[in-house]
């Protein structure tokens, strides 16, 4: 069995939260989803489990970041081309979050970045080539 990634995020509004995810792309699984939380499928790798920040606060013991005023984390995926990163970064902005600015382009790397509806801090990248595995 491959290696998962469960990125879990604190959201103010849970259907809101979901709707936004659904509208750039990701898949709800039902079976991991209820009134507390929503499980949003990116690929059969990586998921995006939305947590009211009621549920978030019982798996932790600090005080959970307001990330509409804080960075906590840049949530960072890759891409097959340069034209999917600017196709999800226009949808999200569509579905209500807020540009990163400008597209970043290093020749090897090309980048764009938005913050969801909480403000969680999400880039997309599309590499000629990857990083070598140390």
């Amino acid at each position: 069995m491959s290696t998962q990634i469960f990125v879990n995020l604190p959201c103010h509004d849970l259907p809101k939260a979901k709707a936004f995810y659904e509208a750039i792309g990701y898949r709800n699984n039902p079976q991991f989803t209820d009134d507390k939380a929503a499980c949003m499928v990116v690929n059969d790798s990586i998921y995006v489990m939305l947590l009211t920040r009621e549920f978030f606060g019982t798996f932790v013991k600090k005080p959970i970041a307001e990330t509409r005023q804080v960075v906590g984390a840049i949530n960072c995926l890759s891409l097959d081309s340069r034209e999917a990163v600017d196709e999800i970064h226009d949808k999200a902005v569509k579905a209500g979050a807020t540009s990163g600015g400008d597209p970043q382009d290093m020749g090897f790397m090309y980048s764009r970045a938005f913050e969801d509806p909480d403000g969680h801090h999400w880039e997309f990248v599309h590499m000629s080539g990857t990083p070598d595995a140390a």
